[in-house]
């Protein structure tokens, strides 16, 4: 049928499709330009780990040739923590400098209010790797929600997972309406915060949910 949805293994071609959606969803599901300036970098932060680490752990969903969501994920979040400390910061860093991200009105509000939700100890959290050991992030475009895409994505996803013995996957969202969603997927809700980054723009706190699902 002329729109039907396929969802598949990740490849190499769809890596710019992936870093487009991230970028126009990344404000909660609203585009991150919201809050951030520089749409390369923000990409590399929240895409680069899975698309250029660990690719077969990728999912996307496609309709007529382009991808309409993906589904990026890890078997193991303390390796996904390591490589990011140890190869990608340095690297986005190198290039925040060259490209002066870093003194752009927009990303300097941002850095300030972080680094005040850093002296808040906001960023302290319960580390759930051991039970939980991997991570997804998914994400949809705005035409695509409500379809039935996410839940396809996170069940391919899970057999993945079950087929690689791994004992359970956990996930975090900022979304009252994602948490609905995750609950729905069979998801138990693990630990719940507020952060206060965003309230520069919200101008309230938002809640930091984290769910987790064990996998027999």
């Amino acid at each position: 049928m002329e729109n039907e949805i396929v969802v598949r293994k990740f490849n190499l071609r769809d890596r710019q499709e992936i870093r487009t959606i991230s970028c126009a969803t990344a404000f909660m599901g609203q585009p991150g330009n919201i809050f951030f300036d520089g749409d390369d970098i923000l990409a590399d932060f929240l895409t680069l780990y899975f698309t250029d680490y660990e690719p077969e752990s990728c999912f996307v969903a496609e309709r007529q040739g382009h991808l309409v969501g993906y589904l990026i994920g890890t078997k193991n979040a303390e390796i996904l923590a390591k490589t990011f400390i140890k190869n990608i910061a340095p690297r986005l860093f190198i290039k925040a400098i060259s490209s002066n991200t870093f003194l752009k009105k927009k990303n300097l509000s941002f850095i300030f209010s972080c680094f005040l939700s850093f002296l808040k100890k906001e960023f302290k959290q319960p580390d759930f790797s051991q039970e939980y050991p991997a991570v997804l992030h998914i994400n949809l475009t705005g035409g695509a929600r409500g379809s039935g895409i996410g839940s396809r994505l996170i069940n391919v996803f899970l057999e993945y997972l079950r087929q690689g013995k791994i004992s359970g996957v956990h996930l975090a969202t900022m979304s009252e309406h994602a948490s609905i969603f995750f609950q729905k997927q069979g998801f138990q809700l693990l630990y719940r915060a507020q952060r206060s980054y965003f309230s520069y723009i919200l101008q309230r706190n938002i809640p930091l949910y984290i769910y987790g699902r064990k996998l027999s």
